[in-house]
C-alpha cells in the first residue's frame, strides 16, 4: 500500500525543545512523553493510501475528504469552478525567464535580468531577476490581500509575494496531512518554546482567511473604546473606522443566518438554552446553507469569502497585479540619503526554489512596500531588514483556548446523520463568561473544527485500550471551547520560535469557561463528558448523582492550565507589531508606518491590545 506520510522536521515537531525541558525539569517528563506519543498517533491517523483512504477511518466512522467535493470535481466543466478565480494571475517563478516575463507583462509588470552582481544587498546572492512594480505586498491574507486588491483597482501595478503555495480548488485534498503540510505555518505543528500552546496559522495564498472557520465578528465597542481611550488611538472610535468595518463585511458577504446547524453547534446551542446561558448566532463570511466542516482545509466551492475569493480576485480582474506563490521575503531593501534621518524602502528581496532544486533570489523593486505577512513572520522580516525597535516581535497575544468534550451515542440526539466533523464550523457562541460590560477580559464559548488527526493529538493517552475507545467515539463526540482575551503576552523571535507566558487572570477566565463548557455539554444530553487534561478522567453523566457531577465539574475546571498538563491551542495571533502614538511602547504609528522607514507600511496584526475577534 502506497502511503502519503507527513514530512516531519525536528524544528517543526519540537522534539529538541521537549528534550531540553525534560533535561531541566524531570517533572515534565510525563507531559512531554504524552506529547511525543500524540505526535506519532497524529502521523498514523493522517496517513493515506493511493485512494486517499486510511484503514482506521471506518472504525471511527470518518468518511475522509468531503464526498460532495469529489463529485463536484468529476462533474465540473467550468474552468473557474475547477481552478478557482485566481488561476490567471498566479505566476510560478520556477519556469524559464521568457515565460515569466510574458506572464508579468500581462499585468503591466516588467522584468529585467541584472548584468552584474548587485553589491548593496546584504544577501550574498545577487538577484537573478528584478521585477518592477508600483507596490509590493508581502503576504496575501486578511491584511495584504485587501491592500493589494484596493491598490490594483485604483490603477497601481501590484506584486504580491506569498511564501505559501496556491491551492486551487482542483488541488485541494481536504485531507488533514497534505492540507496541513501545504496550507499551515510549520505544517500545522507549531508550538511555543515551552510547549505551553499549540499554534495554528495559515501559510498559503489567502493566508489565514483560506483556512479559518468563517467567524467574522466586528471589533466590539468596548474594545474600540479601550484602544481609543487608553492608547490615544482615535481612529477606532471614528466614523471612518465604522464605515471601513461595514465595507469589509459587505465585501465578504458577512451574515448570521444558518439553514442547517452542524453537530457541535447544535450541542452548544441546546446546552446554553437548557441552562439559560446567552447564545447567539456568529456572523460568518459564508452563506446560510454553507454546511461544510472541511473549510479548515480550504473551501471547496468558494462560498467562504476569504481574500482569495474577494480582494485578490479584484487584483487579478483589474489586470494590474500578479501573485507569486512559493516566494519568501528575506529582506526589505532600503537606503538613506546623506543628511536624512529616515531610510526609503526600495522594495523586497525574496527567495524561491527553482525547478532544478536550487534556491534563487529575486528583487521586487517598488515605489511603496507593504509588509503584511502575519504576526508570526512580520517581526522576523523587519528585524532581518535592519530595524532595531525593541518592540518588534513583542506584545504577542494568542487568544488561548481550552476545550471540553461530550459523547452523544448513535441513536440519541442529535440525529444519526449528524457527525462531529460535518456542518458549519462556527455558527453559535455564548458570552456567559465574557464579561463584556465589566473588565472586557473574560472568555467566549465556541466550537472547533476537529478532524481525526487533531482529535487524536488532543485526546490524552491513558492506555492503548482507553485511547481506542475514545477514537471509536470520534464522530459523535462534540467539542466546545473557551477562548480568552488574554492579558498575558509573548514574543516572536523567528517565524517558528515563539515564547509565551499565560497570565494568572487568563488562566482563571479559561477555568471559568471550561466549567461552563462541561455544564453545557451535560445539559445538551451528553452521556459522557471530559477534558483534554492528561489524567484523562471522564464522567458518565447518566449514571451519577448531582453531587458526583458537581464534584467532577469543579475538579476538572480547577486544574492548572499553565503547566502543560492540559493542551492549550491558538488560532489567533496578534499584536507583535504593536500600533501606538508613542515610539517607546509600539512598533508602528497609527497609520501603520515605522518611523525609521519612508514608503513602507505594515498592514498586519498591529492592534494595541488583543481584541476577541
Amino acid at each position: 500500500m502506497k502511503l502519503h506520510r507527513r514530512r516531519y522536521s525536528s524544528e517543526v515537531a519540537g522534539f529538541p525543545v521537549m528534550l531540553q525541558v525534560i533535561k531541566h525539569d524531570k517533572g515534565a517528563l510525563y507531559h512531554h512523553l504524552n506529547l511525543i506519543i500524540s505526535s506519532f498517533i497524529l502521523r498514523d491517523i493522517v496517513v493515506v493510501n493511493e485512494k486517499n483512504e486510511n484503514p482506521c477511518w471506518k472504525a471511527i466512522d470518518y468518511c475522509g475528504p468531503d464526498p460532495d467535493f469529489t463529485k463536484q470535481l468529476q462533474h465540473s466543466i467550468n474552468t473557474e469552478t475547477y481552478f478557482g478565480p485566481l488561476y490567471k494571475g498566479i505566476v510560478r517563478l520556477n519556469k524559464p525567464h521568457n515565460i515569466i516575463a510574458e506572464a508579468l507583462q500581462r499585468s503591466r509588470l516588467s522584468i529585467s535580468i541584472p548584468r552584474y552582481p548587485t553589491t548593496h544587498f546584504k544577501n550574498p546572492k545577487a538577484p537573478s531577476m528584478v521585477i518592477k512594480c508600483d507596490a509590493v505586498v508581502v503576504g496575501s491574507g486578511s491584511g495584504g490581500g485587501v491592500v493589494a486588491g484596493v491598490l490594483a483597482k485604483s490603477g497601481y501595478r501590484v506584486l504580491v509575494l506569498e511564501k505559501g503555495n496556491y491551492c486551487a480548488r482542483s488541488n485541494l485534498s481536504l485531507l488533514e496531512g497534505p492540507s496541513m503540510d501545504d496550507m499551515y505555518l510549520g505544517r500545522g505543528l507549531l508550538a511555543t518554546s515551552n510547549m505551553e500552546a499549540m499554534i495554528l496559522a495559515g501559510s498559503t495564498v489567502g493566508g489565514g482567511s483560506a483556512i479559518n472557520w468563517s467567524a467574522s465578528i466586528k471589533t466590539p465597542v468596548h474594545v474600540r473604546n479601550e484602544w481609543s481611550e487608553c492608547y490615544d488611538l482615535e481612529l477606532f472610535k471614528s466614523k471612518l473606522y465604522e464605515e471601513a468595518l461595514n465595507v469589509v463585511c459587505e465585501r465578504m458577504g458577512v451574515q448570521s443566518q444558518v439553514k442547517d446547524e452542524g453537530f457541535n453547534n447544535m450541542v452548544l446551542r441546546k446546552g446554553c438554552e437548557e441552562l439559560g446561558y446567552p447564545v447567539d448566532n456568529i456572523p460568518r463570511n459564508s452563506s446560510p446553507d454553507h454546511y461544510c466542516g472541511w473549510c479548515c482545509l480550504g473551501c471547496k466551492d468558494g462560498r467562504k469569502k476569504g481574500t482569495s475569493e474577494t480582494w485578490l480576485v479584484d487584483l487579478i480582474e483589474s489586470g494590474n497585479g500578479t501573485i507569486l506563490p512559493g516566494c519568501e521575503a528575506v529582506e526589505v531593501i532600503h537606503n538613506r540619503k546623506k543628511g536624512r534621518d529616515r531610510s526609503t524602502a526600495k522594495g523586497v528581496l525574496f527567495e524561491f526554489i527553482h525547478q532544478d532544486g536550487t534556491k534563487q533570489v529575486c528583487f521586487a523593486k517598488s515605489k511603496v512596500t507593504i509588509v503584511a505577512c502575519g504576526a508570526m513572520c512580520t517581526p522576523h522580516l523587519l528585524k532581518k531588514s535592519g530595524l532595531k525597535n525593541p518592540n518588534i516581535g513583542k506584545n504577542l497575544h494568542i487568544h488561548p483556548v481550552v476545550m471540553a468534550w461530550g459523547h452523544f451515542p448513535s441513536g440519541s440526539w442529535p440525529e444519526a446523520e449528524k457527525k462531529s466533523y460535518k456542518g458549519g464550523i462556527m455558527t453559535a457562541m455564548s458570552t456567559v463568561v465574557a464579561d463584556f460590560k465589566g473588565s472586557g477580559y473574560g472568555a467566549v464559548i465556541q466550537t472547533p473544527a476537529l478532524h481525526p488527526g487533531m482529535f487524536s493529538a488532543l485526546m490524552p493517552w491513558v492506555s492503548g485500550s482507553d485511547f481506542k475507545a475514545r477514537m471509536s467515539k470520534f464522530s459523535r463526540t462534540a467539542h466546545v471551547f473557551a477562548l480568552a482575551r488574554d492579558k498575558g503576552s509573548g514574543e516572536t523571535h523567528s517565524k517558528t520560535s515563539i515564547t509565551y507566558k499565560m497570565d494568572v487572570t487568563d488562566e482563571e477566565n479559561l477555568k471559568r469557561g471550561l466549567e461552563k463548557s462541561l455544564r453545557i455539554l451535560a445539559a445538551a444530553g451528553a452521556e459522557e463528558i471530559g477534558t483534554h487534561n492528561n489524567k484523562g478522567k471522564t464522567l458518565n453523566v447518566k449514571n451519577v448523582s448531582y453531587h458526583e457531577f458537581e464534584c467532577f465539574v469543579r475538579e476538572e475546571s480547577s486544574r492548572a492550565l499553565r503547566d502543560i498538563s492540559t493542551p492549550i491551542c491558538s488560532a489567533h495571533q496578534m499584536g507583535s507589531c504593536r500600533m501606538g502614538v508613542q515610539a517607546k511602547g509600539s512598533a508602528v504609528n497609527p497609520t501603520g508606518r515605522h518611523g525609521r522607514w519612508k514608503d513602507c507600511m505594515l498592514r498586519t496584526r498591529v492592534f494595541s491590545r488583543r481584541h476577541w475577534v
